[in-house]
């Protein structure tokens, strides 16, 4: 777990396992329709030189990474909490890493094959000099 979890853990959040890890002014669960303004979203958005960012954009963002580790289908809608493999699929959408990544792969497997099968140092057929 990243450092800057730890501290915000063991300074902001009890040790009970049910205890909230973001809560209100008076220690509730935080609700959606009060989030902006108690946090000043909008004002530190604009000060971290992202304005127009939205809070799910994080998640989004967090579940776009996760499927770029190779996490399964399963593991995203486990991490996500969703039953339907749908909103997964979204994350595994193909990037122009992972093309890459394949591309490379496909040049190297025709690479190997116009080599032909690996042979001892030495073989017999190698003509004189060779090897």
């Amino acid at each position: 777990m990243r450092p800057e979890l730890v501290e915000h853990l063991h300074e902001y959040v009890g040790p009970a396992p049910e205890a909230l890890l973001f809560t209100g002014p008076k220690g509730g669960a935080l609700r959606r329709a009060h989030f902006n303004n108690l946090v000043r979203w909008v004002e530190t958005v604009r000060k971290l030189g992202a304005p127009g960012l939205h809070f799910h954009d994080l998640r989004h963002t967090g579940n776009l990474w996760a499927a770029q580790t190779g996490a399964s289908t399963r593991d995203l809608m486990s991490r996500m909490g969703h039953d339907d493999m749908r909103a997964a699929l979204i994350y595994q959408r193909a990037t122009s890493a992972a093309d890459r990544r394949i591309a490379d792969g496909l040049s190297g497997l025709v690479d190997d094959h116009r080599r032909g099968p690996a042979r001892p140092h030495g073989d017999a057929h190698d003509p004189p000099g060779a090897g």
